[in-house]
């Protein structure tokens, strides 16, 4: 029969197998990724995936509305997007900062409304600025008075028409104002736990800064969730770009004045024979009567045509295009 060990002897077994031996270290947050935290009473309702198409719409917007701010405000102007995040509604009117400049926004045909808020320090400078100064912000916190708001107004609206541009690569969508509160707390758009989509801005204007904020409750942007994806983007950019170049370049073209002329008849003559003509001389043509006459658009041939009246007026009909052999 084997020997039974003591106690004693257990313990002091145990001692020397473990110390040989080193602990194990404890993973840190330096030695790989950081751990996220994650609230599991308000999860993510929008994937990573839908937020960066929301961030390709909004760096769009930045891009469109610095060259609309800079055309109003006869300045340059520099906005860009600083972040996509969702939170609760309350978690966002938290964050914004009495007296606010704060719009109620509709995005029809999409229900419910919407937020974009103007920070204080950022109206005061685009205000200033109308007045024709340069930029300055009030050291003072207090509402925009009658007049100041007519021209944020006028600011707001501009950038709801270039928000309302930026979204068709994903729905057609027309912002509308609905309303003007300038406390947070009294506005009350979605329940407090309901989540929201905050969209941030940085515009720096002249020597100051501020932001706008957009926020989307998830609720009205649920029916266009499925249009949010990498590969959507990616065709609508195609397809959209396609169509907008055509008509970029169709309204250019549109607007452009040219000259259009038509040569009835050519002769080369030397210089000599040139110098010697006088009125009542004949030059012979070496185009026949029975040619139709060449038609130039800026000096390049493009169609061909016969010379006529049209009422008291000269004018000449359209026969076909040919272009000279040097334009094929």
């Amino acid at each position: 029969m084997a020997d039974v060990l003591s106690q004693e002897e257990i313990d002091a077994l145990l001692t020397s197998q473990t110390a040989g031996k080193k602990p194990s270290p404890t993973p840190t947050a330096t030695e790989g990724r950081a751990p996220v935290l994650y609230d599991f009473t308000h999860p993510d309702r929008v994937s990573k995936d839908q937020i960066r198409t929301l961030e390709n719409i909004h760096s769009t917007f930045a891009g469109q509305l610095g060259s609309t701010f800079s055309g109003i405000l006869r300045a340059v102007v520099d906005v860009e997007l600083v972040s996509v995040d969702q939170f609760t509604y309350s978690e966002f009117v938290m964050s914004l900062v009495w007296p606010s400049c704060t719009y109620k926004i509709q995005l029809a045909p999409l229900e419910g409304q919407c937020l974009i808020d103007f920070g204080p320090s950022l109206s005061f400078a685009f205000i200033d600025r109308l007045f024709g100064g340069r930029g300055r912000t009030l050291e003072i916190e207090r509402e925009l008075s009658g007049i100041e708001r007519s021209l944020m107004d006028i600011i707001a609206k501009r950038a709801l028409k270039e928000l309302g541009q930026s979204w068709k690569r994903i729905t057609d969508v027309e912002p509308t104002i609905q309303g003007f509160e300038p406390t947070p707390q009294f506005m009350q758009i979605v329940p407090p736990g309901e989540t929201v989509i905050a969209t941030t801005l940085q515009v720096k204007v002249l020597e100051r800064s501020g932001t706008i904020t957009i926020c989307y409750p998830y609720l009205t942007l649920e029916p266009v969730m499925e249009n949010l994806s990498g590969q959507n983007w990616i065709e609508a950019s195609k397809t959209g770009s396609t169509e907008e170049g055509r008509a970029v370049v169709e309204a250019g073209v549109r607007s452009v004045d040219t000259h259009v002329t038509a040569v009835l008849a050519e002769a080369d003559i030397t210089m000599r024979e040139f110098l010697k003509v006088r009125v009542g001389d004949v030059i012979v043509a070496d185009t026949k009567v029975t040619e139709p006459a060449r038609v130039l658009v800026g000096g390049i041939q493009k169609f061909v045509g016969r010379p006529g009246m049209r009422g008291r007026h000269r004018a000449i009909e359209i026969l076909d295009v040919r272009m000279s052999d040097e334009d094929i």
